[in-house]
């Protein structure tokens, strides 16, 4: 029941709200305060802090002025009509045209309070404008997307019209390929377009063009796993490979041996994507694999890496010493480049001079002078640390301890006034020990150096739209480690799939196990230890292993129980 005291300051949608019981008075008064205060609309308000479901709130927001609700999901968006609207007043007022008959626009927008918008548009196109209520959270998402590949992308073709398709050999003269229409005459470069802008939409790293006997798959590694995407006719073999190469400045008439190669593609105004394009002769013709490379990664701040409050402080402390050597190690595809760029990013000041080795650099960042191998031209990881000495450092980055040679120098070097950072492919913290001490490093130089060893993988995080309680009987989960007292007082959730994720998954998180190398550790260093000893030593010293840190994100609701099994089999 609202009070009548305050029914007068109430909109008519906070009191819609109200009776439906997803706020209550108090809640509602706030959050208008709060949507003032902040100059937002209140709907934009209310859909932003989540606390009500941005489909349900578009419907009641429909229905409380009168306006047709569309739920995009069920729209096709190859069927938006394109260009009608000049895309600048589209982003500015968070709009997007959804049907033109005649002199009418259906439009749709998330706050129906938004007159400047309608007027605008309606100034523009000289069309009448018929609003249509949809949710903020999918308008924002479908809006970015149609935006993204307004380049006359051909959608799905069948194996007839794939058949029908011409390969563009056009040598590219420009360094920075566009999607301004003037490369979009020939079906096969729409084609690959839309392969390579699907994949950045969706979030992938990897993308696999891969031939065999009888077909060709295309395939896109999404949150670490490797999804099929399409099986073009294998007839198109030759002219995919040949227009990725192309776009890479790769020789399109060297089948016979490996090639690297990058590819910059500018998709608008403010934003460009960057590949890195490795070619294979396979028996069956060349396979590619594209990474993507994401610039935005470099800049996250430490506190979305999913580190632990005492995992990131000990971080934070070893960054912040003048000397010593701090250690990232696991597999490929772990994250260990983002955690040290994250690192380095912390410790780009104008006060420090940082030089990097990379093999290649992947993430091109302001401040930091960063030296690609070349290992052909005799410029490996050692010759480039060497150099780095040369040049008044303050912090050294290595891509990869991966020979005695480049182990030395980097040792060396922690252990005269410079910080180093650097990578090894181990399984944990105490592996990585032994792995230096079987490169032949003097365990009185191993003790005297280190000061932190990270070991992480990355897994994947559960979708918030459509996790569910999970049904594990009880006592497998105590089999797997978890305490009575930790399953009374947490709910387990497992991946149930909605087509706002991935097979129930949306996203990854990193699983850490961060060992500072205290004085005990030291000591067994010294005296030559084998890595279980070192293992058991860390957890005595209270430095949690992977798999515990993945159990507390199991309990956190954050991972399911299939994940954490994957990511830290043993």
């Amino acid at each position: 029941m609202v009070d009548t005291t305050n029914a007068n300051l109430l909109s008519s949608l906070s009191r819609r709200l109200i009776r439906e019981g997803l706020l209550d008075e108090h809640e509602a008064l706030s959050a208008q305060a709060d949507a003032k205060q902040k100059n937002l609309a209140y709907i934009h308000y209310l859909s932003s802090t989540g606390r009500i479901d941005s489909d349900l709130l578009a419907y009641l927001v429909a229905e409380e002025f009168g306006l047709p609700y569309l739920d995009l999901d069920t729209f096709d968006s190859r069927y938006l009509p394109k260009k009608i609207v000049d895309e600048q007043l589209l982003r500015k007022h968070q709009a997007l045209p959804l049907l033109q008959r005649e002199n009418i626009l259906n439009l749709a927008l998330s706050t129906p309070t938004n007159l400047a918008a309608i007027d605008e548009i309606q100034f523009q196109t000289g069309l009448i404008i018929n609003p249509i209520i949809v949710s903020e959270e999918k308008l924002h998402q479908a809006l970015e997307a149609s935006l993204e590949t307004d380049i006359g992308a051909l959608g799905d073709l069948d194996n007839a019209e794939l058949e029908a398709l011409e390969v563009d050999n056009t040598p590219v003269e420009d360094d920075n390929l566009s999607f301004d229409g003037s490369q979009d005459d020939a079906p096969i470069v729409k084609f690959v377009n839309k392969i390579l802008l699907d994949a950045v939409r969706k979030g992938a790293s990897d993308i696999h063009f891969e031939p065999f006997e009888h077909s060709y798959r295309i395939r896109s590694r999404i949150d670490g796993i490797l999804h099929e995407v399409t099986r073009p006719p294998l007839s198109l073999r030759g002219r995919l490979a040949a227009r990725i190469k192309v776009m890479a400045r790769m020789n399109i008439s060297e089948r016979r041996i490996p090639q690297d190669g990058s590819i910059k593609l500018k998709i608008s105004k403010t934003r460009s994507l960057d590949f890195r394009v490795n070619t294979l002769p396979t028996l069956w013709g060349e396979k590619l694999v594209l990474r993507i490379l994401d610039a935005s990664s470099a800049k996250l701040g430490i506190e979305q890496l999913g580190f632990d409050a005492d995992q990131r402080e000990l971080y934070e402390q070893a960054l912040a010493k003048p000397q010593g050597m701090i250690l990232v190690t696991g597999p490929t595809g772990s994250g260990k480049t983002v955690s040290l760029y994250t690192g380095l990013n912390i410790l780009n000041t104008t006060e420090r001079n940082i030089s990097s080795a990379e093999d290649p650099v992947e993430i091109n960042m302001e401040g930091i002078n960063q030296v690609n191998v070349n290992a052909k031209v005799g410029l490996t990881f050692a010759s480039a640390l060497r150099a780095f000495l040369r040049q008044d450092p303050d912090v050294v980055m290595v891509g990869e301890i991966r020979d005695l040679e480049t182990a030395e120098i980097a040792i060396k070097a922690a252990q005269t006034g410079h910080l180093v950072l650097s990578t090894l492919h181990t399984n944990s913290a105490s592996a990585t020990i032994n792995r230096l001490m079987n490169m032949g490093i003097p365990t009185y130089n191993l003790a005297a150096s280190l000061q932190l060893i990270i070991a992480q993988r990355l897994a994947r995080k559960l979708c918030e739209k459509c996790k569910a309680p999970c049904d594990t009987p009880k006592q497998v989960l105590l089999n797997l480690g978890f305490t009575e007292e930790e399953l009374s007082n947490n709910t387990i959730y497992k991946a149930v799939g909605c087509s706002q994720c991935t097979s129930g998954y949306k996203g990854r998180s990193g699983i850490y196990e961060v060992v500072k190398i205290t004085d005990a550790l030291a000591d067994l260093i010294m005296q030559g230890a084998s890595a279980r000893e070192i293992d058991l030593k860390a957890r005595e010293e209270g430095f949690i292993d992977l798999r515990k840190a993945g159990q507390k994100k199991v309990l956190a609701g954050i991972l399911s129980i299939d994940e954490l099994t994957r990511v830290t089999m043993e």
